[in-house]
């Protein structure tokens, strides 16, 4: 839902901002006073294209701007995470139109661009009106709205669980058939590939552990002369670093016994050494294990010489040439039995195309049921609406494959098929006797589609996750006891969804759950169109004026309390 609307320099609209609350939120005001304007710059909200005319004289820039509820909104969540955009609870969707032309788009203070702020809308918000951002209006909407007043979910998601494994395997064999006549003619370089670096075996980590030891190998006597000279410094020679502190700590020990402090030192000396005597040790077996054998040391070299040659050709690391040497394996291994894997995988894509064909064809059958249950209940709504003779069709309908691979078999038609299943739905619609009916985007213009819009809603969208309904000018055309009835049709889609209505009738302004007025206002030499929110008394007035104008007598309060507080338990 949309929680306020901040509007700055847009038209007549020098600044407002406005709070919506949930349920039933009506917007009324003399005509020319800026309500279009008001909805006009909604629009922009939702992606639709502005022109620097908007701009109020005297600015530089307009601004739109939007701060709606997305608590538990899967799809916008997902959408603002598949861009990498941070969001909370709310998302802030702003528009700037400039002089300059730099048109500037924002979610949540991160610059994107138009057809992102369209996506975020689509999720966002339903407009009805002089509009094209209407989700009814829009054919494709159409399957997934029939899909939602079913009651066969489960049967769907196993269906585009099967589709997506479908078109997966079918993906799969173009590709391998794309690349057979370059699998064939790279058979013989792979397997020469193969069989140098099989030659070699490198295994994981060994050039760093041949390197190491080359290291030693090559400066063995060096290794062998050092520690030679260590060890007879430490223990070896007659005046080693053991026999002089030996002798020392027999002093010490001679100290002790005359004068205690000194006991301390005798441990230490004890204990360097022991130190001494470990490393004397370490240092003796150490030149013992010191390879000299040249021909171990030419084997490292020989080895590693071959191990860089592979790194170079395949590398640069050996875990590199080892992971290309597993990839060209598996293409030699396809390249082997091609023929094989092809038949296994045409298999598999018969096998998946008969399950989906008999889950899509039970799909069908579902949504004929269903389609006649809407057409009854949408005829029945559009004649409380005014509309006295409807004609309501749901049409499905599905085309014979033109030879693509992603086509269905049921009933022995090859029939083209989607993550949707066989059938293009489309709703149509009459509103006069004798009239065929027409694709919902083809019929009549103004109060009648907003009408029109309003029964399908109250139909179809109750299961339908658009959190915003905006009706613009629904009672066009309305009067009496048809205004009641489309007030409470909009009262009742109001406990599923926030509505926006804007309204001349008062039989509909007195159902409001929030009530605000436009108004325009000479303010110095400049005309400024503003919106507020109104108290009860100023609602009752509102509503008084409504039905008699602008001079609001007695009977018409009267009759406009009668209104407001007969719809109270509504």
């Amino acid at each position: 839902m949309i929680k306020s609307l901040y509007i700055k320099d847009y038209a007549l609209i020098e600044s407002i901002t406005v709070e919506f609350g949930g349920g039933l939120n009506i917007i009324t005001g003399e005509t020319g006073a800026g309500k279009s304007i008001l909805i006009d710059a909604m629009g922009l909200l939702l992606g639709e294209r502005a022109s620097s005319e908007i701009i109020r004289k005297g600015a530089e820039k307009s601004i739109v701007e939007g701060i709606f509820s997305i608590a538990g909104n899967k799809k916008v969540i997902s959408l603002l995470k598949e861009n990498e955009i941070d969001f909370g609870d709310e998302l802030i969707v702003r528009r700037e139109i400039s002089l300059k032309g730099t048109n500037r788009c924002f979610l949540n203070d991160t610059p994107v661009n138009l057809n992102l702020i369209k996506d975020a809308g689509n999720l966002l918000v339903d407009l009805h009106g002089q509009h094209e951002h209407q989700s009814l209006l829009r054919t494709e909407t159409h399957i997934e709205m029939l899909d939602e007043f079913g009651n066969y979910g489960t049967l769907l998601d196993e269906y585009e669980s099967d589709y997506k494994e479908f078109t997966r395997q079918t993906g799969e064999l173009k590709s391998l058939l794309e690349r057979e006549k370059q699998i064939k003619e790279k058979k013989d370089f792979i397997s020469f590939q193969l069989k140098e670096i099989d030659a070699v075996a490198p295994v994981e980590g060994e050039d760093e552990s041949i390197e190491s030891e080359l290291k030693i190998l090559e400066n063995s006597e060096k290794l062998i002369q050092l520690a030679n000279d260590a060890y007879n410094g430490l223990y070896d020679d007659e005046a080693s670093a053991h026999d002089k502190l030996t002798h020392v700590q027999a002093k010490l020990v001679e100290l002790a016994r005359i004068d205690k402090s000194f006991e301390p030192f005798c441990g230490d000396l004890t204990g360097a050494l022991g130190v001494i005597k470990e490393t004397a040790n370490f240092l003796r077996s150490y030149t013992d294990k010191v390879d000299l054998e040249p021909e171990r040391l030419e084997e490292f070299r020989e080895r590693l010489a071959f191990i860089n040659m592979l790194k170079k050709k395949y590398g640069p690391a050996l875990s590199t040439v080892i992971e290309y040497r597993n990839k060209i394996n598996d293409e030699y291994q396809l390249a082997e039995n091609f023929s094989l894997k092809i038949q296994e995988l045409k298999t598999a894509i018969e096998t998946q195309r008969q399950k989906c064909s008999v889950k899509a064809k039970q799909i069908s059958a579902k949504r004929k049921e269903i389609a006649k249950q809407i057409k009854k209940e949408i005829e029945v709504s559009l004649k409380q609406l005014g509309i006295s003779e409807p004609n309501f069709l749901v049409k499905i309908d599905n085309e014979d494959s033109d030879g693509g691979e992603f086509y269905l078999d049921v009933d022995g038609r090859k029939i083209k098929s989607t993550l949707s299943g066989i059938d293009k739905i489309e709703f149509y619609v009459s509103t006069n006797p004798g009239e065929d009916a027409k694709p919902l985007i083809k019929v009549a213009s103004g109060g009648e589609v907003s009408r029109i819009m309003l029964s399908l809603k109250s139909v179809l969208a109750k299961n339908e996750h658009l959190p915003l309904l905006i009706f613009d000018e629904i009672d066009t055309g309305v009067s009496g006891k048809v205004a009641r009835k489309v007030g409470m049709a909009l009262k009742d889609l109001a406990s599923y969804h926030q509505i926006i209505s804007i309204t001349h009738l008062p039989q509909i302004a007195a159902l409001a759950g929030h009530h605000y007025a436009v108004e325009k206002k000479k303010s110095g030499d400049r005309v400024v169109s503003s919106i507020r929110k109104l108290s009860e008394t100023e609602r009752l007035e509102e509503v008084a004026k409504l039905l008699s104008g602008e001079n609001v007598t007695e009977a018409a309060l009267g009759s406009a309390r009668e209104l407001i507080e007969g719809n109270a338990g509504v």
